[in-house]
């Protein structure tokens, strides 16, 4: 019997070992691959959150999800249909997971006792027969299989079993007809210089397709077709490196300099990482030696003039606090990237979660109010900064904008946009005085609330800035009650007159129904997939996301009261839900799932069928 090639919609996969196997370069150049072919895509990396934890631990165990389709997608799915365990430690992390009757390929060569008993196993799942009954089990030698590929190459066993990766890869290449081409090519300038690893790692590469070809363990292949995708340039873009795309764009659009000031923090490092290779396009970074120099660094730089942001994850927040209050008082227009992932404290350095809104809204001593702006996907992180830039510097105001572990290390097809096309960033230096005898550096501008943006050295503007209370308009010190009462009412009517410059909200459905789904960062996508799942089924359920949180839309209100339930689904233990309460004195329900990982569309699903039926 030849093979056959089986036609789907879509297909979930996902690569898993240990930290040291490569998993997350394996996931990387499928999905590399897969935006070349022209699929829609999603992913999820997953790293452990331990940095050295023992190798062939479960603790150790690193994935890489994706998921890919001929129609438009929003999530990197929940249960893989192949899961690729590179050792036990992989298999019994994710066993759990795979859809039944889903494909197991397993590198048997890892599958020794002290292994095994690492992992928790009392008997070999793969011949015990404990697998056979729920999956399609496909067992390789791959250790075996590379250094047979490998034969005759002046490189120690060591580095050849590193290229287990590319031969897994190999394999996947071959099931779901992907060209070896790109990758092969992304070899050559990777290990530009280094002819053995390029050669050993290619040859692994051709082998595991090779071996898929060759061997009877894979009679189907699967061809998912090129996904109906708008017209226009596209890449793959993850998070992280949107946003930096984003702040530079800002920074291109409105003439200022950009400068950044940080500690490295994960997630968020690769922002510092990415905006450090751009001193051609006039950026500046400085690593700062702790997050109060980072955020105090950004400061100086805002009163100097330069489109000044910083970034950081929850507890680098928690440290800035004071000084975000100083920026706030001073009202000067910086951006502060909140990359959220697991706490309190370290936490779960390396997942994702949601538990930051209540610290972006109230983190701070006394009123000092923070236009807080969230992106929905990776590929809009770009779109998202490019906005917290925009609105600084027309409102003279810090904003914080809430990304999260999962939107900045997953992944998706990314539309190049015309920079022409995006919104003009107007800067206003102050040149003059604005009064008859002084400079009044709290002189507002009567739409924005705004004040006065004065370079230091800037002839006959000299102003004084600082924590304490300033006299409106003058700017000089004040403790009067009246005063401070005035100038904390007017910080936070220009927070509220943000609401002006944000699009009304777009409702997914009808604008009425039994169930209005309420989402904010990264649960867009399943929030969009379950609705759209039961509009199918004939629910009366829409959709609507939040990108901005502070303010609130002014129209979310009255979209509001078209519908007899509310869902928040969120990553935490339902902070959004009880703003949207709060505000708009609703009962809304939360659905409130902390474990590191997104919320899947089907907990959604079977979450709104019990409330409506």
């Amino acid at each position: 019997m030849g093979k056959t090639f089986k036609t789907i919609d879509e297909a979930v996969i996902r690569f898993a070992g240990d930290s040291g196997d490569g998993m997350q370069l394996t996931g990387g150049r499928f999905t590399e691959t897969t935006a070349i072919v022209g699929n829609d895509l999603s992913t999820l990396p997953d790293f452990p959150a331990e940095i050295r934890a023992p190798a062939g631990s479960l603790a150790g165990v690193s994935a890489f999800q994706i998921k890919f389709s001929s129609k438009d997608i929003h999530t990197p799915g929940v249960n893989p249909d192949v899961l690729v365990a590179m050792n036990p430690a992989a298999l019994k992390v994710h066993q759990k997971e795979i859809i039944p009757g889903g494909t197991l390929i397993i590198n048997t060569d890892a599958f020794t006792k002290k292994n095994l008993k690492f992992a928790g196993y009392e008997s070999n799942p793969i011949e015990d027969g404990s697998l056979d009954d729920y999956f399609t089990l496909i067992p390789v030698e791959m250790n075996k299989m590379v250094t047979a590929a490998c034969e005759g190459l002046d490189l120690s066993p060591k580095l050849v079993g590193r290229t287990k990766n590319l031969f897994a890869l190999g394999i996947l290449f071959y099931m779901y007809d992907r060209p070896l081409d790109a990758t092969e090519a992304w070899l050559k300038k990777k290990f530009k210089g280094k002819d053995a690893i390029i050669e050993a790692n290619t040859r692994a590469l051709n082998a595991g397709y090779n071996y898929g070809d060759t061997t009877e363990l894979f009679m189907t292949r699967y061809k998912v077709e090129k996904a109906n995708l708008p017209s226009g340039n596209y890449r793959n873009m993850n998070g992280n490196l949107a946003t930096s795309l984003g702040l530079l764009a800002a920074s291109q659009r409105s003439g200022l300099k950009l400068f950044y000031g940080g500690y490295p923090i994960t997630p968020a490092s690769d922002i510092l990482h990415t905006l450090a290779i751009w001193k051609h396009f006039g950026v500046q970074t400085f690593q700062a030696e702790d997050e109060i120099a980072g955020i105090a660094s950004v400061i100086g730089a805002a009163f100097a003039g330069k489109l000044a942001v910083t970034a950081t994850s929850g507890p680098g927040i928690a440290l800035k606090g004071e000084s975000l209050g100083l920026g706030v008082i001073t009202e000067l227009p910086l951006v502060v990237i909140n990359v959220q992932r697991g706490g309190p404290s370290t936490g779960l350095p390396t997942k994702t979660e949601q538990s930051d809104l209540n610290q972006a809204l109230y983190g701070r001593n006394g009123e000092a109010p923070l236009p807080v702006i969230a992106p929905a996907t990776p590929g809009d992180c770009f779109y998202a900064a490019y906005e917290a830039c925009r609105i600084a510097l027309k409102f003279m105001t810090p904003v914080m904008l809430l990304s999260d572990g999962y939107l900045a290390n997953g992944s998706e097809p990314w539309k190049i946009p015309n920079v022409d096309d995006l919104e003009d960033i107007d800067v206003k230096f102050a040149h003059d005085k604005n009064s008859e005898n002084d400079f009044l550096p709290y002189l507002r501008d009567e739409d924005t609330l705004a004040r006065p943006w004065a370079i230091p050295g800037t002839p006959g503007l000299e102003h004084r800035l600082g924590g304490i209370e300033k006299a409106e308009n003058t700017g000089h010190v004040s403790y009067d009650p009246e005063n401070h009462h005035r100038m904390v009412e007017l910080r936070q009517e220009k927070v509220n007159r943000i609401q002006h410059d944000i699009l009304p909200l777009e409702v997914f459905g009808e604008d009425h129904g039994d169930m209005l789904v309420l989402s904010w960062g990264g649960t867009y996508g399943a929030c969009r997939s379950a609705v759209e799942t039961l509009n199918e089924e004939g629910k009366k359920v829409s959709h609507v996301h939040l990108r901005w949180i502070n303010p609130l839309p002014k129209d979310l209100g009255e979209i509001i009261i078209g519908f007899k339930n509310v869902l928040v689904p969120e990553i935490n233990l339902g902070q959004l839900l009880r703003l949207i309460r709060s505000e708009y004195l609703v009962d809304a329900q939360g659905l409130n799932l902390v474990r590191g990982r997104p919320i899947g569309a089907s907990t959604i699903v079977e979450t709104i069928k019990k409330t409506i039926g």
